[in-house]
């Protein structure tokens, strides 16, 4: 009986040993968890303090900075069949290289000796403005003719007239004599008849007056028509002189008209030789452009026609080609509301589609395969879906501790970049966020000059 109560005592010691320990085991766990909330509470709380950057996230595709660095269409300037291809897909070509021969399909440019038939019509075209300039000349000499014979006839004309004016003065004058004798004639008759009546004069007397009134009546009459013939002369005079100024006007009038057909002819067969000239230097110009040739460096990417003997229109694209050795920049798209706060300059953080990156957005110091950019432009006007677009380049220089970007990049491939903005604490980046509020700004933009 003692034997079994003392195995019992000790079972019972046993028990309460194992649930002691059990307890103690259970009282640690519970401080090492308390111990672990703990730290990780004062760890998040520490890192709710740490520095966090602003960033501006957006998606694009890598583009070239400049507009000739971009893929463009070649163009043939003229239309016509297509004889032979010298380039392939993917080719690379230098500048001047034949991409494609064509040959002509305009009947205007058919004749193979086109150019020596324009250049005979300019020949004989020169042979007209010759003889236009000889006939200028000629009439030119021909109204220097009738000048001076103008100048002889007008003198001999006016000296007429001033000899009529003289001739109609001088019998002017002598008509007034005769006109004074007359009637001086008449007073002596008239007292030789009062002296007759008182027989102081003889009828001898009387008819000898009465006769030389009679001869002085009749020179006055001859007087007065010599004056009239003086005067119809003067009259005549002066109507020659007009002929003679009518007839030159008449004269000068046809060799001026003469002189304006040889200058219009002239003139015309000038602008036929232009006109001619042109169609000559067009004749060279276009019969060097049946190759069409590469305007850049660069790699053929596609070719837009086929075969050969196939017709093309002039200014019709036939093939796609990359420039060579582009100045790559990266095109993004940002929503309007952080707009206002991308400046010129500001860095960066680009990753591209096929290199392996890991990016943290509020520490980009951190960040693994991405590479440093800075703002180049921002688009002034949004695009069809409301964005705006930003033009990144990359870095020049480029940072001790950053790689330049990928010489494997091609255009159109996918990017990804952060503009970097300010440091703000963790704590007010997450109360931005879950607001929804732009990021913080510390001063205001400055404004850009053109």
């Amino acid at each position: 009986m003692a034997k079994h109560n003392a195995i019992n005592h000790k079972k019972n010691w046993e028990n309460l040993g194992e649930k002691t320990g059990s307890s103690l085991l259970r009282v640690r766990k519970i401080l090492m968890i308390e111990r672990i909330v703990l730290i990780v509470f004062l760890l998040s709380l520490g890192v709710l303090f740490l520095p966090w950057k602003q960033t501006i996230p957006g998606r694009g595709k890598v583009t070239a900075l400049r507009p000739q660095d971009r893929p463009q269409t070649i163009q043939n300037q003229i239309g016509g069949r297509i004889e032979g291809w010298f380039v392939s897909e993917g080719q690379e070509v230098k500048k001047g290289d034949t991409i494609l021969l064509i040959s002509e399909t305009s009947q205007s440019y058919f004749d193979p000796q086109l150019s020596e038939r324009l250049q005979e019509q300019l020949e004989a075209k020169r042979g007209s403005e010759q003889a236009a300039a000889q006939k200028m000349t000629a009439t030119q000499a021909q109204i220097g003719a009738l000048n001076r014979g103008l100048q002889f006839q007008l003198i001999s004309a006016e000296n007429k007239v001033q000899q009529s004016i003289n001739y109609v003065q001088s019998d002017s004058a002598d008509l007034v004599a005769v006109k004074q004798l007359f009637r001086v004639s008449q007073a002596r008759l008239e007292r030789y008849e009062q002296g007759f009546k008182d027989g102081l004069f003889s009828l001898t007397d009387i008819e000898t007056r009465r006769l030389n009134v009679q001869n002085d009546q009749a020179k006055l009459i001859a007087q007065e028509n010599k004056l009239n013939s003086s005067k119809q002369g003067l009259l005549n005079a002066r109507i020659e002189l007009d002929n003679i100024r009518a007839k030159y006007q008449e004269s000068l009038a046809k060799a001026q008209s003469d002189m304006g057909s040889a200058l219009s002819g002239k003139a015309s067969a000038q602008g036929d030789i232009a006109k001619l000239r042109n169609e000559i230097a067009n004749v060279g110009f276009r019969q060097g452009l049946y190759a069409v040739r590469a305007p850049q460096d660069g790699y053929i990417i596609k070719t837009l026609k086929a075969g050969l003997g196939e017709n093309i229109k002039d200014g019709e694209s036939i093939a796609t080609l990359q420039p060579k050795n582009p100045l790559v920049a990266a095109e993004i798209y940002v929503d309007a509301m952080d707009v206002p706060l991308i400046e010129n300059n500001k860095n960066v953080r680009v990753q591209f589609e096929g290199w392996p990156s890991v990016q943290f957005s509020g520490w980009p110091s951190v960040a693994v395969g991405t590479f440093a950019g800075q703002v180049f432009s921002t688009d002034r006007a949004a695009s069809a879906d409301g964005k705006y677009r930003v033009l990144v380049r990359q870095m020049t220089p480029v940072p001790a501790n950053d790689e330049p970007w990928p010489t494997q990049l091609r255009q159109g491939s996918g990017v990804f970049g952060r503009v970097i903005l300010n440091s703000v604490p963790v704590w007010y980046e997450i109360w931005r966020q879950l607001n929804g509020f732009p990021p913080s700004l510390e001063r205001e933009p400055k404004e850009e000059k053109n």
